[in-house]
This record gives C-alpha cells, sequence and structure tokens, in this order.
C-alpha cells in the first residue's frame, strides 16, 4: 500500500509564478492577470501557501499559464 503524500501551497506557487512571469514586476499587468485567472474561475486571494492542493485546480492553473504562453 502507497501512501500519498500531501503538499500544500502548490497550487499558491504556481498562480505567482503565472502572475510573476506575466507581468515582469508591473504592477497594473499583474492585477490584469489576476483579474483573467479570476474569470476564468481561479480565486486568486484563496490560496495561501498552506492552502492544502487540489489536482483538478492544479491542472486548472497549469492551463491557464499554457493558454498565457508560460511553462510551470
Amino acid at each position: 500500500m502507497r501512501g500519498d503524500l500531501i503538499l500544500a501551497g502548490q497550487i499558491y506557487n504556481i498562480i505567482q509564478s503565472v502572475i510573476t512571469q506575466k507581468s515582469k514586476g508591473n504592477q497594473i499587468i499583474a492585477r490584469s492577470i489576476k483579474t483573467k485567472m479570476i474569470l476564468k474561475g481561479i480565486a486568486v486571494d484563496k490560496y495561501t501557501p498552506a492552502s492544502p492542493d487540489d489536482p483538478v485546480v492544479i491542472q486548472k492553473v497549469k492551463d491557464i499559464a499554457k493558454e498565457f504562453g508560460l511553462i510551470v
């Protein structure tokens, strides 16, 4: 029997990576990226480094990153 490793904060880290890569430090672009993610169903401010990870949400965030032309 295999024990599943429960990770926390992976969703948060991916979201932050997308925002950082896409905005390149520009706060206006960062807010725009957050808004686009919210419109695509990701409640950006809901996730913290301690948030439990959901594989469905992780995939959704990765798909959004791909739409933005990013690899995470």
